[in-house]
């Protein structure tokens, strides 16, 4: 299936910006490869801080980040192309990257269905994550390796999960369930220490 020339031409006018304020190129590269690993440390903070709320969040996440990738593979069978760089001419690549099927962006569905769950829950705080997933996503086309299109149906995979299992997931007794014996287990293993009062 042929791209769009409007997807052609929004890609080019973020990809283009790279070659404008080619300062920002570090960056950009940072936001799109490293930031990987400030969400999985999220996620062990929130896990390990031992608090129940934090943990039922991570395990939603979790649930919407399998959903959302699920359906990304569904909609890569019905519809294919290569990434920008393997096709366009003048793109401004700044990472490695095989060439596969683009579309949609495994990126993006990992931040947004992760963040729109945290977000959800810790709206407070939560805009962050949000704003996180966004810039990932907008990096990803930076760094020529991915069209707008693939993190437009990326983000909106990740939201549409993180949305429905947020829902869902509290009507479901089992994954209480679940978290309740691995706490139990955790216990007996990593007993907390119970804070002591000197008078």
């Amino acid at each position: 299936m042929p791209l769009s020339e409007l997807n052609i031409d929004l890609f080019r006018l973020i990809n283009d910006l790279g070659k404008q304020y080619s300062f920002l190129n570090p960056f950009a590269v940072f936001v799109a490869e490293y930031t990987l690993y400030f969400l999985g440390l999220g996620i062990a903070v929130y896990w390990f801080t031992r608090i129940n709320q934090n943990r039922m969040m991570v395990i939603h996440a979790g649930i919407s980040f399998i959903l959302a990738e699920i359906l990304g593979k569904v909609l890569g069978t019905l519809h294919s192309h290569y990434q920008p760089f393997a096709v366009l001419s003048n793109v401004n690549k700044l990472v490695e990257h095989e060439v596969d099927n683009s579309f949609p962006s495994d990126h993006t569905i990992l931040f947004f269905s992760i963040c729109v769950s945290f977000w959800l829950v810790r709206k407070k705080g939560g805009w962050l994550w949000l704003l996180l997933a966004f810039c990932v996503g907008i990096s990803r086309i930076w760094v020529g390796v991915h069209y707008p299109i693939d993190i437009a149906t990326g983000a909106l995979l990740g939201i549409f999960s993180a949305v429905f299992v947020n829902w869902l997931a509290p009507k479901l007794s089992f994954v209480k369930g679940l978290l309740t014996f691995y706490e139990r287990l955790e216990h007996k293993i990593l007993p907390q220490k119970s804070k002591s009062r000197n008078f």
